[in-house]
């Protein structure tokens, strides 16, 4: 970061001083990403100064890593031939990429600058299933016939590898594109050039449906070690392919919705920074108003025990520790089955192994701190048998039934549609809230008669 610090002050004196031809020279020497971030820090006309003088592939590279903010000024500020030509230059899943963010009057202006081979693709693909595998797909890859001798596939690589968005492994297909098998390049350069593709390629190919959520898709990289996935259609017919690094892309917007949902907040894709505090009110606002609501009947229960607290006092004092308790609880479970979900470890199909499991955990734990707390009730606080019997039986209670809630809803949510992480900390601290003072006074009732 230290070192972008210092190049924006470069480039900025570069700007002020006209040394175009040396910033040209800078510029060609970072890497996109970065370029990305430069720019962001830069002022509207200093990025269009900037832009235009890139390489042309550089230029392509970084206006993909650029955020959609930036993309639209540069997109507005563009003539038509600069516009068809940074579109031309782009990867077809980075083409609708763009458009999916972009306001209906710039999405028009693109695809009027775009070639009709770019149109026809972008179209196709955004007619799949919003988070589909089709919708992340690009349709530029390298195929071949299991009748070509490597000779011809070299060539073949050759004439079609420069559109492609990769060829370390090109697929292999029969006469109407169903896919066959594939072969990798490193294959290919090290074989002999009479021997045929089929000799050569492995048929055992994983591939992924156009209609495959983008999350299952993108696990799978990691599961079996890719770097691409063919994209088939329900004839096996190869229709494109996804590539890491749109899986990595949708790994972190998932786990990015992920964590803004488990903290109830609404996801967006706006960066921090650029979010007005209308956005961040907005997006936090229904949430609290909904656990507001709900931790209503807290205040219900307690108020409906309102003599025993009058009459003793001290029962009060520990309504924040058994809550909290159970609260912290319930969301030890709640997030370690919202992670092994999230990576395929658990299915519903596992709920009764779950429940054994964080039952077992659930009563160690609970006895754990019953017993810990009755101690500091008797000898520290020293309020008497009958209420250390209470509060930490209560306790016990609580974190069994924390634990339990906060195994199986998220399981629950899963098998009902839903995003398990709906079923994070907030909900499960007001269900175990409301809980944990069911228990309390009830068991205040037995004990001290009431």
């Amino acid at each position: 970061m230290a070192r972008l610090i210092e190049l924006e002050k470069i480039i900025i004196e570069m700007i002020e001083g006209k040394e175009f031809k040396s910033l040209k020279e800078t510029l060609s020497s970072i890497n996109p990403y970065d370029l990305a971030t430069l720019l962001g820090e830069l002022s509207e006309k200093n990025i269009l100064v900037l832009y235009r003088l890139l390489p042309k592939d550089l230029a392509a590279d970084t206006f993909v890593e650029m955020d959609k903010e930036q993309q639209r000024t540069l997109i507005e500020s563009f003539s038509d031939s600069e516009l068809k030509e940074v579109i031309n230059d782009l990867y077809i899943d980075d083409v609708v990429g763009i458009i999916e963010e972009m306001p209906a009057n710039v999405v028009k202006r693109i695809l009027k600058n775009a070639t009709e081979d770019t149109r026809k693709q972008v179209n196709q693909i955004l007619n799949y299933p919003q988070d589909s595998a089709g919708s992340i797909m690009t349709t530029e890859y390298v195929s071949l016939r299991s009748n070509m001798t490597i000779a011809d596939a070299i060539n073949r690589i050759r004439s079609v590898g420069v559109n492609s968005e990769t060829f370390e492994t090109c697929y292999v297909t029969d006469n109407v594109k169903r896919l066959i098998g594939y072969i990798d390049l490193r294959t290919i350069i090290l074989a002999d050039d009479t021997s045929t593709v089929d000799e050569l390629m492995e048929s055992n190919v994983i591939s992924v449906n156009t209609h495959e959520d983008q999350e299952e898709v993108a696990n799978m990289f990691g599961k079996y070690d890719l770097t691409v996935i063919p994209v088939v259609d329900n004839d096996n017919r190869i229709v494109g392919i996804v590539t890491i690094d749109d899986a990595w892309d949708v790994l972190e917007k998932e786990t990015t919705e992920d964590i803004e949902i488990m903290a109830a907040i609404t996801p967006s894709d706006i960066p921090y920074l650029k979010k007005t505090v209308f956005d961040i009110w907005k997006s936090r606002m229904p949430w609290l108003l909904m656990l507001m609501i709900s931790a209503t009947f807290t205040g219900m229960i307690i108020s409906s025990a309102e003599n025993a607290l009058q009459t003793y006092v001290v029962l009060t004092a520990y309504i924040p520790m058994l809550m909290d308790t159970g609260g912290n609880s319930g969301s030890q479970s709640s997030v370690t089955i919202i992670r092994g979900l999230s990576l395929h470890e658990l299915e519903f199909r596992d709920i009764f192994k779950v429940l054994w499991k964080e039952s077992k955990v659930a009563v160690l734990s609970g006895i754990t701190l019953s017993a810990f707390n009755f101690a500091k009730l008797m000898l520290f606080d020293k309020v008497g048998f009958d209420v250390s019997l209470v509060v930490s039986s209560t306790l016990l209670i609580t974190v069994i039934m924390a634990k339990i809630v906060g195994s199986i809803l998220p399981m629950i949510a899963k098998k009902a549609g839903f995003d398990p992480a709906v079923m994070a900390s907030p909900f499960i601290t007001t269900i175990v809230d409301i809980i944990s003072l069911i228990c309390y006074f009830g068991i205040t009732s037995m004990v001290l008669g009431f």
